[in-house]
């Protein structure tokens, strides 16, 4: 009698085409909306709801900066490794991991550019890459701009977002804060302005240092900016700590940033400052008249 039987085959599920794709929406972490990510990106990363002000990277930065195209320098500087250091794992490797995923050989991007038409020397850190951190390479690239900048009588603009100096590379990371501070003092005996915007987060050394050191210190809403982080605070002096400490709003209030200014009005911004500054025309041009100034001030 089995031939007379139809054999009974597993039902498989229908095919489902009303389904959303994935990564075509985003959740606002602040106010919980769901923004189509193609709307995200036209408004910079910043929820149109609350005014979140999504985290991005430093190529977004530059391209957000820039007038239009823009020159990379010292692309190629990568770290040696040079105190051999091991943790959890090799320090070599974690930094092959880190290049393979980010595409980046370090922490930062320099670049020159336009902004609003002013030639610029800027450099955007970038958080994805081991939190940030400042190492050798960061410290270098970073000076390595501001004397570009001084030898080109260009402005400088900074853009931080670390969690501080890179530990892997010990007492050598420490001394790039010096090392940058040191150049930004070169930078002002020529008289060029220098802009520092502090994004979440921005902490550890770099704010220790040349994150702070700006003519203008310009911060993105509610960024998380200090030396040390809130937790290790409170174990330090046992005490629960202000609402919205170190975040912009409070370091505002208390005279440590000049301004916090939202994302999609942090280019226009820049561009008045550094138009104040140095002046509309092209700094080839503005150059013998800065020089002259200088020669005669001092």
């Amino acid at each position: 009698m089995s031939w007379f039987k139809k054999p009974k085959k597993p039902m498989e599920p229908p095919a489902d085409k009303s389904r959303v794709p994935e990564g075509l929406w985003v959740k606002c972490p602040s106010c919980s909306e769901i923004i189509y990510n193609k709307d995200l990106a036209a408004s910079l990363s910043v929820c149109t709801k609350c005014a979140h002000h999504f985290r991005i990277n430093a190529a977004e930065r530059l391209a957000m900066f820039f007038d239009g195209a823009w020159e990379e320098h010292d692309r190629g500087l990568q770290s040696t490794d040079p105190l051999h250091f091991s943790d959890t794992k090799p320090y070599r490797q974690r930094l092959e991991t880190t290049i393979a995923a980010t595409g980046m050989n370090d922490a930062v991007i320099t670049a020159t550019g336009d902004i609003h038409g002013i030639r610029c020397s800027v450099a955007a850190m970038e958080y994805g890459f081991i939190g940030g951190s400042m190492g050798v390479v960061v410290g270098e690239k970073i000076t390595r701009a501001i004397e570009r900048a001084i030898a080109q009588r260009l402005p400088v603009v900074i853009v931080s977002s670390s969690g501080g100096a890179r530990m892997m590379e010990g007492a050598l990371s420490l001394m790039q804060m010096a090392k940058i501070s040191a150049a930004l003092a070169r930078l002002d005996r020529a008289r060029l302005p220098y802009v520092s915007v502090l994004t979440d987060p921005t902490t550890g050394g770099v704010t220790a240092s040349f994150a702070m050191l700006g003519d203008v210190n310009i911060a993105e809403p509610k960024a998380l900016i200090g030396f040390a982080g809130p937790r290790v605070i409170e174990q330090t002096i046992r005490q629960k700590l202000p609402e919205g400490f170190q975040r912009s709003e409070f370091l505002l209030e208390r005279g440590m940033l000049d301004m916090i200014v939202d994302r999609r009005e942090m280019k226009d911004t820049i561009g008045r400052l550094l138009r104040f500054s140095v002046g509309a025309q092209h700094p080839a041009e503005v150059a013998p008249a800065v020089a002259a100034a200088a020669v005669s001030v001092d």
